[in-house]
């Protein structure tokens, strides 16, 4: 389906709306069928919650001038539903609603495995990093990063000559570190650089756990060359497992204490990894994979938009809530409302800042 200017600028609106994380943003897209009829309605619908302060959307002009400051880039704005958007990471719970793609936007489509690990790698994790990654990419698999120094660096210079796809935690434009400003050339150039982060916007803390779970979201699986027991690079693998992804750890010493995590993650049940065929034989294994329609969202889901505005069952819903995460099917049970009831007070409640809405369906009281 073809998306016009218009509700490309919109569904950036709504998701760059505060309390619109991508759980919500589905829920908005299915329940009012566009992002131009969505973005109307978020003022009302935050003060059925009891939100006071103004909600903070973009305005028009503001949505306008990121997606200029993309093009004058050269970066490609995909949404979550139009051809383009990468299917196995709509296939995530959930899925970004948006990317911007700086090079070429195709080879998200092609199968993918991620290969990660420590920042501050050893010289024997870095030549393997490169050499597996090479060797991935000969076999037709796009490999995929995270553009930190050490084993991801390694990682995409190894696959340069087969394309490979780095994501950001900052905007496309944020080359972080700097002394990878020349392999972030060579990406754009030769693959894809991604980032749901707005343009211009500097990398903070927050943002590498959602750019983890865009690169174990994009791959088949992830391979874990190095990483200590608190690694960033745990929580990709982590996130793999939750995505339903093979994860892969490269063995080490005992003695050093960046191999403390793979190991770790060997002895938890993670594929043993000590070349590219490990992977290869592992993944011939897997059933294809089965093509998910991506959402239209082209118009509402059958029934009234409106249903769920019922205040009674929107209160029965927040209180019910607690810090600790609970599923949305014991919310409808024990709220006495139907699941479209109880789905529309979530999005009110999130809006309202009074619920955060999770992965996996489950939702928690702020």
């Amino acid at each position: 389906m073809s998306v016009t200017p218009e509700e490309r600028r919109d569904r950036l609106r709504l998701a760059r709306t505060d309390g619109v994380g991508p759980v919500a943003f589905g829920e908005l897209m299915r329940r009012f069928g566009s992002a131009s009829r969505a973005v109307q309605r978020l003022p009302e619908l935050a003060r059925r919650a009891g939100r006071v302060d103004p909600l903070s959307t973009p305005s028009v002009a503001q949505a306008e001038d990121e997606i200029a400051a993309g093009e004058r880039l050269g970066a490609r704005l995909l949404t979550l539903g139009e051809p383009g958007y990468p299917p196995l990471l709509a296939a995530a719970d959930p899925p970004p609603p948006l990317l911007w793609v700086r090079g070429a936007a195709e080879v998200l489509s092609r199968p993918a495995v991620a290969v990660v690990g420590a920042r501050v790698a050893s010289a024997v994790a870095q030549r393997f990093a490169r050499e597996l990654s090479a060797a991935l990419g000969g076999a037709g698999l796009l490999v995929v990063s995270g553009l930190a120094r050490g084993v991801d660096a390694a990682a995409h210079e190894g696959a340069l000559p087969t394309g490979t796809a780095a994501v950001l935690g900052g905007g496309v434009d944020d080359v972080y570190p700097p002394e990878n400003a020349a392999l972030y050339a060579r990406i754009v150039e030769r693959g894809a650089v991604v980032s749901e982060s707005a343009i211009g916007r500097r990398a903070q803390a927050r943002d590498f756990p959602r750019r983890n779970r865009i690169i174990s979201g994009l791959s088949r699986a992830v391979v874990v060359v190095e990483a200590e027991l608190r690694s960033g690079s745990l929580i990709t693998a982590r996130l793999a497992n939750e995505q339903g992804r093979e994860v892969f750890a490269v063995p080490g010493s005992p003695l050093d204490p960046r191999a403390k995590g793979t190991n770790d993650l060997i002895r938890q049940g993670a594929h043993l990894c000590e070349s590219a065929d490990d992977v290869l034989r592992v993944l011939e294994t897997l059933p294809g994979l089965a093509e998910r329609r991506l959402p239209l969202f082209d118009r509402a889901e059958a029934g009234d938009p409106d249903e769920g505005a019922d205040d009674a069952v929107r209160e029965r819903v927040a209180a019910l809530l607690s810090p600790s995460p609970t599923p949305r099917d014991e919310l409808v049970r024990a709220s006495g409302g139907s699941p479209a009831q109880v789905a529309a007070a979530l999005v009110e409640l999130s809006l309202a800042g009074r619920a955060e809405l999770l992965p996996g369906g489950l939702v928690s009281a702020t």
